[in-house]
């Protein structure tokens, strides 16, 4: 089975960077899920799908695999970039493009 190593992104309802700086470990499922027919609820037979390790770097977690044997994946991170604008640049002097009011 084999494990993908990655940096977890942050949700859409986070404005910082919280939980987005520890690398996972996770095992790719073995077999799809089963929609339960009473309740709705999905199912999987397979155990390792619960399992989620967390490291502080990514030298750790591939440490962790190759002493345990464990194929893995590495998916790098794509960092996020921005621009800092502020609201003031709307009024300055040599702005760019026209006023429009």
């Amino acid at each position: 089975m084999v494990a993908r190593i990655y940096r977890p992104a942050k949700t859409a309802m986070q404005s910082g960077q919280a939980n987005t700086h520890l690398w996972c470990l996770d095992y790719e499922p073995e077999s799809p899920r089963q929609s339960e027919p009473l309740m709705g609820w999905t199912s999987s037979s397979d155990m390792r799908a619960q399992i989620r390790l967390t490291f502080e770097t990514l030298d750790e977690a591939v440490a962790y695999a190759r002493r345990n044997g464990i194929p893995f994946v590495v998916h790098q991170p794509h960092d996020r970039t921005r621009k800092n604008v502020a609201y003031s640049d709307n009024f300055k002097y040599g702005r760019i493009g026209t006023w429009t009011h």
